[in-house]
This record gives C-alpha cells, sequence and structure tokens, in this order.
C-alpha cells in the first residue's frame, strides 16, 4: 500500500510539473535588478527583454529594485514564486562578493535560493575622471593621488560592487589612498562624476561609454589585460601595473524550486538570444562580451568566483559599509 502511495505521489509530482511547464508563461514575467535605471545591468536587460518576450509570447519587463549594495533587489527575486515567471540580472557583485561580504548576515543564500541560468556577459570595465583633473594617464593620477593623499573622492554601485573592486585594487597596487563614496547603483554616482561631485570612477564601459564620447568623462585606462577596440587609443590598466585586471560579469538567476522544463526553455531562448548576430553585435559595440553558458558551467564559475574575489577582499580589508 505505501508502494503504490509512494508512486501515485511521485506521479502527481511529474504530472504537476509537465502540466506547469505547458501551461508557461501564464502572465507577464520581470527581470528584477537590482540598481537604479541607466546602469550596465539595467541597459543589458532591457536589451535582452524584448527578444525573451518575443520567444515566450508574452511580455518582459524590468523591475528596479536598488538598495542596500544589491541585497534588496536579490533578495527579492530569492523570495519570488518558483514559477518561471521573475528572472534575477545578477552581477560579480550582488552573487559572489555579498555572499562573501555579508555571510549568514544575508536574508537569503545564492546557492541554496537561486538555480543558475546562464553567464550573459563579460563586461569591459574603464578608469574615468572629471576632465577638469590634470592627469592624462593613470601615472599621471598617481602622483596626483599622492600629492593629496586622502583627497581624491571616487564613486561606486555599494560596497563590495565591482567599481569598489577595482578602485580598491587600484589604491593597493599603486600604494595611494582615494575615498570611497558608495551610491545606491553605477548611474547616479556617475551623474556625480560628471558634475564633479567625485573626481574619479570605475564602472563598465556599456553605460560609461556615450559620456567618454561627448567628453564629459576622460577614460585613462581600461581594466582588462589588454585594449579593446572600442577605446583603441586607451590603455590597458596592466600596461602601468602590472597584474591588474578587472573584468565583472551580468547573469541571470532564478528561484531555486523553479521546474527543470521551465529553467531548460528560459535557458535555451536566452542563449539563442545571445547568439543572434544582432544583439551580439550591439553588446559587443558597447563593451560587453555575450557568453550564454550552461548551466553547469555558470554554477562552477559561481563557486570559483567566490572564491577568487573573496581573497580579494580578506587582502584589500573590504568591509560592507
Amino acid at each position: 500500500m505505501r508502494l503504490i502511495m509512494q508512486s501515485t505521489a511521485l506521479a502527481l509530482t511529474a504530472l504537476s510539473g509537465a502540466v506547469c511547464a505547458q501551461t508557461f508563461p501564464s502572465k507577464p514575467i520581470r527581470i528584477i535588478v537590482a540598481f537604479p535605471a541607466g546602469g550596465g545591468t539595467d541597459i543589458v536587460a532591457r536589451m535582452i527583454a524584448p527578444k525573451l518576450g518575443e520567444a515566450l509570447g508574452t511580455q518582459v519587463v524590468i523591475d528596479n529594485r536598488a538598495g542596500a549594495q544589491g541585497v534588496v533587489g536579490t533578495e527579492l527575486a530569492a523570495k519570488s514564486p518558483p514559477d518561471g515567471h521573475t528572472l534575477f540580472m545578477g552581477t560579480l557583485g550582488n552573487i559572489a562578493v555579498n555572499t562573501v561580504l555579508y555571510g549568514n548576515k544575508l536574508p537569503f543564500n545564492i546557492e541554496r535560493d537561486f538555480a543558475p541560468l546562464t553567464q550573459v556577459v563579460d563586461v569591459w570595465f574603464v578608469q574615468m575622471i572629471h576632465p577638469s583633473l590634470p592627469a592624462k594617464t593613470p601615472r599621471e593620477l598617481i602622483a596626483l593621488a599622492k600629492s593629496q593623499p586622502g583627497v581624491m573622492n571616487y564613486y561606486s554601485s555599494g560596497a563590495g560592487g565591482a567599481p569598489h573592486l577595482a578602485a580598491e585594487m587600484f589604491n593597493a597596487m599603486a600604494g595611494i589612498r582615494t575615498t570611497h563614496v558608495p551610491y545606491k547603483g553605477s548611474a547616479p554616482g556617475q551623474v556625480d562624476l560628471m558634475a564633479g561631485q567625485v573626481q574619479l570612477g570605475y564602472d563598465s564601459i556599456v553605460q560609461s561609454l556615450p559620456y567618454i564620447k561627448a567628453g564629459k568623462l576622460r577614460a585613462l585606462a581600461v581594466l582588462g589585460t589588454k585594449r579593446t577596440p572600442i577605446l583603441p587609443d586607451v590603455p590597458s590598466m596592466s600596461d602601468f601595473l602590472p597584474g591588474y585586471a578587472l573584468t565583472n560579469w551580468f547573469a541571470l538567476v532564478i528561484p531555486a524550486a523553479t521546474p527543470a522544463d521551465i529553467r531548460n526553455r528560459l535557458h535555451a531562448e536566452v542563449v539563442k538570444i545571445l547568439r543572434s548576430p544582432d544583439i551580439k553585435e550591439r553588446l559587443l559595440g558597447m563593451g560587453a562580451e555575450p557568453v550564454g553558458s550552461t548551466q553547469e558551467q555558470f554554477a562552477a564559475f559561481i563557486k570559483s568566483e567566490v572564491a577568487k574575489w573573496g581573497k580579494v577582499i580578506r587582502d584589500a580589508n573590504i568591509k560592507a559599509d
């Protein structure tokens, strides 16, 4: 009798999952972004959303939920119904780094509460300053900072985000001290940089390129290991500080209990979008390289990033603000 009941329960569970997958999507899908509109994560999410909506036959909307270094938006996504109608566009900062910075203080657990879908893009970063500063290269910036220790301010998207890590790694390797001014996201920090309220920033080319081309910001170096064709006249930071390299990334995750059939369908559609010639060209043209990893590859990548940046955070003694 017990065997019959167990078999019946398993059959009902499988049937329920199959019915759920067949009726998906049954309403609009939202992609939660844990930063304000206008930042790099938001820009990439809004590029993918209409294509995903077309593929699934429903509307896909972006839900910006900024606050607490990305914790607010991440928690909302983690506690959303696991029915495939909520995705989370996470970053190096709010998927990997916050795990190290906050640990058990987080109201969620990345590994337990989320299932990885795919790494969406690798994002090239750039060091930039307000044009009023006299520095034209990182070497000149270092000299300027050493002549005025602690006076120069840099913005970040919040403690532990990629802009914060980039700045502290630069400070440590250059032997200088600049002051951290955290914001709720990169976009408002960049507005203040253009207004001269802060003097320095490290951020994605995705959102920074229009302002650099317009002369509102001066790019000193790209933060990868080599130059990028998007900014061919801007040197690599490794030319000045050998061994320096930082590349941010954006990725999609989903509540962990989402049925496998739905996860697989969403993964397949997103990867197809990332490999489409028009999206690939647009992403590359703004400083983001499409990835489209498998779910298993992305799960392993998250673990490696937690280990890598955990060491950087401990060595630099970075604390959550």
